[in-house]
């Protein structure tokens, strides 16, 4: 099975400026676990995740002030539509996280979570209604 084949296609796409609150208002609108923050002068994509938003309110950092950009993750490993889950899988393992933004012809195309992955792999017969 291929990313193409797990990934979500709605991509929540937010700026740099956004304060940590508006991404977290907008991720769970959403219901997504990570943004995808286009900074054109940071020199393109990055991603914020839920874990982002938590780490810094642990901190006691204010999410009204503090901004997406620093809490961005710009140094990103991106998939394409045509890895494998276990190609998505062996890159989220290595690098520790538990998003992959999907690149397709330049922009993003997609995001595949751990928990795409897994919907995947467990048949249908086996997952317990939430």
């Amino acid at each position: 099975m291929l990313v193409r084949d797990a990934m979500s296609t709605m991509v929540l796409t937010i700026g740099p400026n956004h304060t940590l609150r508006q991404a977290a208002a907008l991720m769970s609108a959403r219901r997504v676990g990570a943004a995808v923050v286009l900074d054109p002068d940071a020199g393109g994509l990055g991603i914020l995740t839920e874990r982002d938003i938590l780490n810094s309110l642990g901190l006691g950092q204010d999410p009204d002030a503090e901004r997406a950009h620093d809490h961005t993750t710009t140094d990103v490993v991106f998939a394409t539509p045509s890895w494998t889950l276990e190609e998505a899988a062996g890159a989220m393992t290595h690098g520790g996280f538990r998003h992959l933004i999907v690149l397709d012809e330049g922009g993003p195309a997609g995001v595949v979570s751990v928990r795409d992955i897994i919907r995947c792999w467990v048949p249908a017969r086996q997952q317990v209604p939430a």
